[in-house]
């Protein structure tokens, strides 16, 4: 069963990082991780960012929280943002950096599907616009190559590890957004699902091989379309009757894998709330349905939720595929460790030899 327990002073002194954080799920995870006690720092290429800052301080009178200017697609902007964001860290270090940015521009995939150049005939054709690309996969890339260089580096940190979690706020998390398109495809809009599927790719590689380069935990978050206001009409007008996610349910599972330390590797899908109906009682067992179903039986049927743990059967796959990947991997090396080592010896007996044939 998902249980969502966590303590929120846990968060208490934190230094969080959040690019794309001047609106959306961006700013409301800061206002809600500001108010408990973390610094904050946000990241926007949209100046917005300041009066966001000036309102999460008046409302949680928390001064700890901060505005970058951030352009994600650019390396430069990336490289600034952390460094700054260290200067103005009272412990002088990154407890938690949260991938965020991203875009789906509508127009932008309509014209991918439909082009209207004349590729035949057009003495210079341009290429596609990809901004989409561009903030949600390379700036993702930007983010999460910068985080598995400063995280590691935070002073006194430790790293992750599933036994009990500490009194230190330090901490060395990394939480990528992705989406619902992360899990299935957004038919008509290309740009944006194969981005949020690689967003996801990304998290299973790096959910095995950050805790063990780095110390690094790395989780992600997918959501459904949610009421946040970022929905245009269309969608909106699609969707109509239709069922839809809540943000504070978004924020919830946010702030549980950012407090709990012992989370690492999980993957979080929040939606509409549900309450499911079950077949006939007689033809369940525990051991014979999925976990959905177990919840709702050890809940009651009238209970709901909005958040549900996703990837389970395909984590538990990738983690036998890469512990028998590793273990090979490993093998290599050591048989190449004992074959370097037996030219080196062979080498060094057959030197006074090979000097005298020499002279």
């Amino acid at each position: 069963m998902l249980n969502l327990d966590y303590n929120i002073t846990d968060l208490k002194g934190k230094t969080i990082l959040v690019t794309g954080g001047a609106s959306g799920f961006g700013a409301a995870f800061s206002t809600r991780w500001a108010s408990a006690g973390a610094q904050v720092i946000i990241g926007d290429i949209n100046p917005a960012g300041e009066t966001i800052v000036a309102q999460i301080r008046s409302d949680t009178s928390n001064d700890n929280v901060h505005f970058i200017h951030l352009d994600v697609t650019s390396w430069t902007s990336q490289v600034n943002f952390f460094r700054q964001a260290v200067q103005l860290s009272p412990h002088g270090g990154i407890d938690a950096v949260v991938a965020n940015a991203g875009i789906n521009d509508g127009n932008e995939a309509r014209q991918f599907e439909s082009p209207t150049t004349d590729y035949l005939n057009d003495p210079s054709p341009p290429p596609p616009a990809l901004k989409t690309v561009d903030v949600n996969l390379t700036g993702v890339l930007y983010t999460v190559h910068l985080a598995e260089w400063f995280l590691p580096r935070n002073p006194n940190s430790q790293p992750c590890t599933d036994s009990q979690q500490t009194s230190s706020p330090r901490d060395r998390h990394l939480l990528l957004m992705g989406s619902i398109a992360s899990l299935h495809p957004f038919v008509s809009q290309v740009p944006y699902t194969i981005t949020k599927h690689a967003v996801l790719g990304l998290f299973r590689c790096l959910r095995v091989s950050a805790p063990l380069s780095a110390g690094i935990r790395v989780n992600i978050i997918c959501p459904y379309y949610t009421d946040i206001g970022l929905m245009n009409g269309p969608a909106r007008a699609i969707l109509a009757g239709v069922p839809i996610g809540q943000p504070e349910d978004v924020v919830e599972a946010a702030t549980y894998l950012m407090a709990n330390r012992k989370c690492s590797g999980r993957s979080l899908a929040t939606g509409p709330r549900l309450k499911l109906d079950l077949p006939d009682r007689a033809y369940l067992t525990k051991d014979s349905i999925e976990e959905i179903v177990q919840y709702t039986i050890e809940q009651g049927e009238d209970s709901e939720r909005g958040v549900w743990e996703c990837q389970l059967h395909d984590v538990e796959t990738t983690d036998i595929f890469t512990d028998r990947l590793l273990k090979i991997v490993k093998t290599v090396i050591a048989a190449k460790g004992w074959i370097g080592w037996a030219k080196g010896m062979a080498s060094a007996l057959a030197w006074p030899v090979t000097k005298y044939w020499r002279n």
